[in-house]
């Protein structure tokens, strides 16, 4: 055991939220912060290649690779749950897209009882945070660390979304302004052919001040109680074990898998649970690891007329020159482009106030994610729901800190989940037989032109759907018995313990939900500061 360290705030995970929560927190020079990080440093070229993704999607040294537990209502399926392990976190390889969700999502928030978290309350904390290409308005910022840009246009992105139109929906330049409906293409967390992560927009800045201090490779092991008060982290490094004291707050920033799972590590979840696998009860909160929620995504795959899709680029040696040349000299090209290139946000049905699927198309085409692309020219479009009904949980298997909680999303649980997207999968094909996209299209390989029925769709959904990366909620926010936050984001009944992650989310917002996380340690940190009653800088033992 080495020597025990103080500081004001302990912040576990340097992910999206925690590189945001190191900045901010030490940006006055007032407090002393630790952030912890169980992943090691982004130092490797393709974190910060755009479309090296790709490259670490099965990398264990950056990815925690966790899988879910059997999905009954998948056929029994594991599905992947990638989350990041470096710093950044999944901000460092994810597919870039910056998508808030709908206005409507945030005021949801606020209807069941979260004040201060209305469109209008957080609207700022999205503009502070934005460094938005396109200019300064009254939806976006300018000058923040987060650099949003916008994308080159492509011909096979402009037949889907002049498709889109001819099936009846608008094109729409900003799926971030006052209404996300329609078609168009989407704006990347990047910047000049370089992805932008909390760590490079965020940290990087923040670890030139000596108030911070950053350990990586550190995995915390549990939160230090003295009664209900949280007091500090307990963690491992090198093969060593550690504490840190904090003599103002912990902060848990691990995100919607890793923030249940240490609380539960630490006596704070359902009590039943804990003491079956031996551990002391601090609190029994039945809402720890509850309410997980996730966008399923079904993949509709299609072979292209013409050699103009990322296939084409990646099997011909001749466009890969080409394609590092372009990207050496100018940052442009292939390797610039994230997961999504365009999407559209529909309404199943026309008396819905807002889109309830989400289609991203993407300019390939693999048999698994993660896989080998197809050695001809295809392309992807993927539907998926933006507000499930369906709730899964977190927990842990074992009092290993290092062991994989139990992850069950429960995809595809309700009813109104498969309508949904079944609706879904019928207008995404009501696109692709328009005009504009026949043109490009030699054939829909998967699921292909005798997949007609509902029963045959629903059955390819579950044979082959999966997860769009976006797990939420398992900390959830509210005022009810079963929430594990408060509006402030206080862990209710611990005093000194917060949750600042996409864990927090009462519902899932309607899109990508790395630029919300943002948002949400933008406002976590303000809430911080404010609640902070002038404490004293505190000394290193």
């Amino acid at each position: 055991m080495t020597t025990a360290q103080s500081f004001d705030y302990i912040v576990v995970g340097a992910g999206s939220a925690g590189c945001v929560l190191a900045n901010r927190l030490t940006a006055s020079g007032r407090h002393r912060v630790l952030l912890l990080e169980a992943g090691g440093n982004d130092r490797n070229l393709w974190i910060h290649i755009p479309l090296g993704y790709a490259k670490l999607f099965t990398n264990a040294k950056y990815n925690w690779l966790y899988k879910s537990e059997p999905e009954p209502e998948l056929n029994g399926r594991e599905i992947i749950q990638p989350r990041g392990k470096v710093l950044g976190g999944s901000s460092s390889i994810n597919g870039l897209i910056y998508l808030r969700g709908q206005p409507q999502d945030f005021d949801h928030w606020r209807q069941l009882g979260n004040s201060g978290w209305s469109f209008d309350d957080v609207l700022p904390y999205f503009r502070k945070s934005e460094d938005q290409e396109r200019g300064a308005d009254d939806m976006h910022g300018t000058g923040g660390p987060l650099a949003v840009s916008d994308v080159e246009k492509h011909p096979l992105c402009e037949a889907f979304i002049e498709a889109t139109e001819q099936a009846g929906f608008p094109r729409t330049e900003d799926f971030n302004g006052r209404d996300q409906e329609g078609a168009g293409y989407f704006q990347l967390t990047a910047r000049n052919g370089r992805r932008r992560s909390t760590a490079a927009g965020f940290l990087k800045q923040a670890r030139k001040r000596p108030n911070l201090v950053v350990a990586t490779g550190a995995l915390a092991t549990r939160v230090l109680f003295d009664g209900s008060r949280a007091t500090g982290i307990a963690y491992t490094q090198n093969g060593l074990q550690h504490t840190a004291h904090a003599a103002a707050e912990v902060i848990l920033a691990g995100g919607a898998f890793n923030s249940p799972q240490l609380l539960q590590l630490s006596g704070v979840g359902p009590a039943e649970h804990l003491r079956s696998l031996g551990i002391p009860v601090v609190a029994d909160r039945q809402g720890v690891g509850a309410d997980l929620q996730d966008h399923f995504q079904v993949r509709m795959q299609y072979r292209c007329t013409e050699p103009i899709t990322m296939n084409d680029f990646v099997n011909d040696w001749r466009q890969r020159i080409h394609g590092g040349l372009r990207y050496m000299t100018s940052r442009k090209g292939m390797l610039t482009i994230g997961a999504g290139y365009a999407g559209a946000f529909l309404r199943t049905r026309r008396e819905l106030e807002t889109p309830d699927v989400q289609i991203h198309f993407i300019l390939f085409s693999a048999d698994s994610l993660g896989g080998g692309l197809h050695p001809f020219p295809g392309f992807t479009a993927s539907v998926c729901q933006l507000r499930p009904e369906s709730r899964g949980t977190v927990r842990i298997k074992s009092r290993d800190p290092a062991a994989a909680p139990a992850i069950q999303p429960r995809y595809l649980s309700s009813q109104f989940d498969i309508d949904t997207i079944l609706d879904g999968m019928k207008l995404q094909r009501t696109i692709m037989s328009q005009k504009a996209m026949q043109h490009y299209i030699a054939e829909e390989r998967v699921p292909g032109a005798a997949c007609t029925s509902d029963a045959d769709l629903l059955a390819y959904a579950r044979a082959t759907g999966t997860t769009i990366f976006h797990p939420t909620s398992t900390c959830r926010m509210g005022s009810d018995p079963a929430a594990v936050v408060d509006k402030r984001l206080r862990v209710h009944g611990i005093s000194g313990l917060r949750v600042i992650d996409a864990s927090i989310m009462p519902t899932v917002v309607s899109g990508n939900t790395n630029a919300a996380v943002v948002m949400i340690a933008e406002k976590g940190a303000d809430m911080v500061l404010e609640d902070a009653a002038t404490p004293p800088l505190a000394a290193t033992a």
